[in-house]
């Protein structure tokens, strides 16, 4: 079955990606967010998905279910940066009265196509930044973004197509806080994640600028580091020679692969919420959190000068893994 049918959450219209492994819902009016992801053969979640009751949650911090864009990610010190002679303030609305996760939150996409074919189906939807007073008051500079998510049997291929509509250079980054669920079994997941160091953070979670040795978490680029025992809220850095891929497995080989263009991504987050029980966020970044504050070297930060009439496409895909034998 590859189609895509329509369903609801709280009164809101939700499309939902159908494969013979997977279904995938999207709630295009709040977010455009992916809130699910079904394993059907396992009749099993895979994200933290919002139940309807958590309404209210949702709408406050909706990067807490499922797989959220975030555009920035992560914080950004008083919400205040510089870009060539323009300066930004956000708004202060984390904790020290910083910024966090940027100005996507809960703005309603429009759906533009649905498609269905032989080999899977697809959707895309498209925001204008310039519609959103809230946004664009903090960016001035429109943007126009279209998310294209396809699916392919046991694969979910994510497309976020950014389109300058301004007239200055402005800086761009973006991410996912993606939220896999672990089940409470922590020690029965594996994760595997190339990397070459930690970002040294102040207490506060800001990145310094310095790079540190991975120490123990160097087990995660030789086999795996098992979940057990584990708290994270750690940025790690891609190595120039390292995939930016995250295999994420369970004692009995069933698991994800989760990917991103190596071209833009250049971080991960790592996020348990606490120690490690029911969730293990794998968050890929084009940019270090706090990016334009921490250096200029944009190849060290992954900061994009994005200029008037660019197009950008960056790309993840998510694959379901089972075992040889169930």
């Amino acid at each position: 079955m590859k189609q895509v049918t329509k369903g609801q959450w709280n009164g809101y219209d939700t499309y939902i990606l159908h494969s013979s492994e997977l279904e995938v819902t999207l709630l295009p009016r709040l977010g455009n967010h992916v809130i699910s992801i079904r394993d059907l053969r396992r009749q099993r979640e895979v994200l933290r998905r919002p139940e309807e009751s958590d309404l209210d949650f949702y709408m406050q911090k909706p990067y807490h279910f499922g797989v959220p864009l975030l555009i920035p990610p992560g914080r950004i010190r008083d919400g205040r940066f510089a870009f060539g002679e323009d300066e930004y303030q956000f708004d202060r609305n984390g904790t020290g009265g910083h910024h966090i996760h940027g100005l996507h939150r809960t703005q309603s996409w429009c759906v533009s196509d649905i498609q269905e074919d032989e080999d899977g189906c697809a959707l895309t939807a498209e925001l204008r930044t310039e519609n959103d007073p809230n946004w664009i008051r903090q960016f001035p500079e429109p943007l126009v973004l279209e998310m294209t998510l396809r699916l392919q049997g046991a694969s979910l291929t994510q497309t976020l197509r950014v389109t300058h509509a301004g007239k200055r250079s402005v800086p761009f980054g973006m991410g996912y806080h993606t939220w896999f669920l672990i089940d409470g079994e922590p020690e029965r997941w594996h994760l595997k994640l190339p990397v070459s160091g930690i970002y040294e953070q102040s207490p506060d979670l800001l990145p310094s600028g310095r790079l540190l040795p991975l120490g123990e978490l160097e087990a995660l680029n030789n086999g795996g580091s098992s979940l057990s025992g584990t708290n994270f809220d750690t940025p790690l850095r891609i190595g120039d020679d390292q995939p930016a891929e995250a295999l994420l497995l369970r004692e009995d080989g069933y698991g994800l692969r989760y990917t991103a263009d190596r071209r833009y991504f250049r971080h991960w987050v790592l996020y348990t919420k606490g120690p490690a029980d029911q969730y293990l966020c794998i968050e890929p970044y084009t940019w270090l959190p706090d990016a334009p504050n921490v250096s200029d070297d944009a190849d060290f930060t992954g900061l994009i000068a994005l200029d008037p009439g660019q197009t950008l496409e960056l790309s993840t895909m998510l694959e379901l893994i089972e075992p040889e034998a169930i």
